[in-house]
């Protein structure tokens, strides 16, 4: 009789790849020291700069309902901008603004909703506080699309470079507590609820 799939909640740290194995001198999942089942894989990617919320699975079924499926799901990131962001710039991401997608197409993102954040600490009181005489802002951007990079690539053709990317949810999944580095596993019936969306 098959065991039971596992799933897990990770505050992923940066400096990590969002993969057990590669080919490249990287830091690893597996660095983390946690003892995941066989099988395990993480659930769509953070790159190695990123931090924040990782989804992972031994269900193999759940990239594919997830982020392939009819159904889009929200995903939010606490983003530090260099430079203060104007209220046009804000109005302009959140209608949609052109990006360089895979294969150096031309992409307009979709409309998304775009919000200052006066206290990252709400996400995380392991976020420090950026230097205030740095001009500076955090935004949060809720997508329900994912091109490669495109939270980076957003803000940047906006005029403002991104200093740091959080994924802070994935529906009603969140970090919430979580340390960076930490993990928390949910029972499948919790994991697919808070998706909103269910296995069968």
């Amino acid at each position: 009789m098959p065991l039971p799939h596992r799933y897990f909640l990770l505050n992923k740290p940066a400096g990590i790849v969002s993969q057990f194995v590669s080919s490249h001198a990287v830091g690893l999942l597996g660095d983390l020291g946690h003892d995941f089942p066989e099988g395990t894989h993480a659930i769509g990617r953070l790159d190695k700069d990123s931090e924040g919320l990782l989804l992972l699975t031994t269900d193999s079924s759940v990239t594919r309902r997830l982020f392939q499926g009819e159904q889009p799901h929200t995903r939010s990131y606490l983003v530090l901008v260099k430079g203060v962001v104007t209220d046009a710039t804000l109005q302009t991401l959140a209608s949609g603004i052109d990006i360089v997608a895979d294969g150096g197409l031309p992409y307009r993102t979709q409309p998304c909703e775009v919000a200052r954040v006066p206290d990252p600490q709400v996400y995380g009181s392991w976020i420090p506080p950026h230097p205030a005489h740095i001009p500076h802002d955090w935004l949060l951007l809720t997508l329900t699309e994912g091109k490669f990079h495109q939270v980076r690539k957003m803000v940047f053709a906006a005029g403002h470079r991104c200093k740091r990317l959080i994924r802070v949810s994935i529906e009603e999944l969140t970090i919430a507590d979580l340390l960076p580095g930490e993990i928390r596993e949910l029972s499948g019936i919790d994991f697919y609820r808070h998706l909103h969306f269910y296995p069968f």
